[in-house]
């Protein structure tokens, strides 16, 4: 398969090996370690197929333990906490060569009435007017970098920045820790709401941790920190596709002790709040003699 969306279905697509047991595959791609949406997503999608499949997941809280490695796979145990009268949760444990890598525990809810409310999504340019990142990068280095164009054949996601990047040290100062995206599937994701979740759940971990960097360094470019996520947590407030465009809005609201802390919200285009996100990650600055080590 050639389509980006469909190698992401397929990587969402996991073997049931036992009742409560489930094994993903690992793409072998030029990467430190494995990325931690493909984890969050794969763990979710096992969490929800030993549901029935009646009450979607309204929430997610994980902690990523070691760093994956590429080409490997990753075995998931699905641990069946409760099943209520109105909730369903699950506990996740993700396992690599012997090892939990990760673990997740996913809360599903049956859809009942309530208050309706919500904070209005901010006045941003649509997406259809706006470069693309690839055109960002292009525009800027006046050529496409051949590394940069295979990411880009790769990616799943459409992403397009609200506000044009900054790409130099005078550009960043009084730049404040928030970041804006538009982002959709690059291809249909088919029906099944819980593949959309988990679609989701694995673009929410691609740059939420780009607030933290804002004001510090370009968000595309050599990097200066070595960068991990620490724990994810997601809030799904209403259905959604995946394959259509969403607003990702993100901020930061402090960084210390070598750990950032950023916040995403997720719209729609009707400016429906669609999901909440938090996550904590690591943030050390690179030393070109120092290897990288096994633990956070």
């Amino acid at each position: 398969m050639t389509n980006p969306a469909e190698r992401l279905v397929d990587l969402l697509d996991l073997e049931r090996i036992e009742l409560d047991i489930f094994r993903g595959r690992s793409p072998d791609e030029s990467l430190q370690r494995v990325f931690g949406g493909q984890v969050a997503g794969q763990a979710l999608v096992a969490a929800g197929r030993t549901t029935d499949g009646q009450r979607p997941v309204h929430s997610l809280h994980a902690y990523f333990l070691r760093p994956g490695r590429p080409g490997v796979p990753i075995v998931y145990q699905v641990e069946r906490i409760r099943d209520g009268r109105s909730f369903t949760t699950r506990r996740v444990i993700a396992i690599q060569q012997g090892r939990t890598i990760f673990n997740l525990t996913a809360s599903f809810h049956s859809a009942e009435p309530g208050i309706e409310q919500q904070l209005p999504m901010p006045d941003v340019p649509g997406p259809e007017g706006l470069p693309t990142l690839a055109d960002e990068v292009r525009t800027h280095l006046g050529t496409l970098p051949e590394a940069f164009a295979r990411m880009e054949r790769r990616q799943p996601f459409d992403i397009r920045y609200v506000e044009r990047l900054r790409w130099t040290d005078e550009e960043l100062k009084g730049a404040e820790p928030r970041s804006a995206v538009w982002m959709r599937a690059v291809g249909p994701l088919g029906d099944d709401p819980l593949v959309h979740t988990c679609a989701l759940t694995y673009a929410s971990d691609m740059m939420l941790l780009d607030a933290v960097r804002v004001p510090v360094e370009p968000l595309w470019g050599p990097r200066g920190f070595d960068m991990a996520s620490l724990d994810h947590a997601m809030w799904f407030h209403r259905p959604f596709r995946t394959d259509e465009w969403f607003l990702y809005e993100q901020e930061s609201p402090v960084a210390t002790g070598g750990r950032g802390l950023a916040r995403g919200r997720i719209y729609d285009r009707a400016g429906r709040l669609l999901v909440s996100v938090v996550q904590e990650g690591l943030f050390r600055p690179l030393r070109p003699a120092e290897g990288t080590t096994d633990e956070g």
